[in-house]
């Protein structure tokens, strides 16, 4: 690897260390062969809560027929969960099902076990320290 001796050069390496590693953690999952569509959806019903398929479409930024598609291979999948609005009957509130929270807990925790694994055998304790103070600086950058 050539010296990153410029902040150019390390933003370089920092974004394509991260593609790599978020390939291996997908590498990793256990929720199967979503589309990256259907992840989404799924990422933000986990964060934000139930809400409604032309919230999620408008959230996304897609046509609400494209979210009609994605939010019926989800509940195929047995991910989703709806329920009338009680603001508006006829829309439908749609949340995560308790299977697809724990598929998506042991999701988690496969990712997390493989790196510990990963980190344990590849970098020496010294290296392990010298790691975590790259995140600590890393997080700083992200800081807003």
């Amino acid at each position: 690897m050539p010296p990153l001796d410029s902040p150019a050069l390390l933003a370089d390496a920092i974004a394509s260390l991260s593609g790599k590693l978020k390939r291996k953690l997908r590498e990793h999952a256990t929720l199967g062969d979503l589309t990256p569509s259907q992840i989404a959806v799924l990422t933000r019903l986990e964060r934000e809560g139930p809400a409604t398929a032309a919230k999620l479409a408008q959230a996304e930024g897609m046509r609400p027929q494209s979210m009609s598609a994605i939010i019926q291979a989800l509940q195929a999948e047995g991910f989703l969960e709806s329920a009338p609005d009680p603001d508006d009957g006829r829309q439908l509130i749609l949340s995560l099902t308790a299977a697809c929270r724990k598929r998506i807990a042991a999701n988690r925790a496969a990712r997390r076990d493989w790196l510990s694994q990963a980190i344990r055998a590849k970098l020496s304790p010294a290296e392990q320290k010298q790691l975590a103070a790259g995140i600590e600086l890393i997080n700083r950058l992200t800081e807003t």
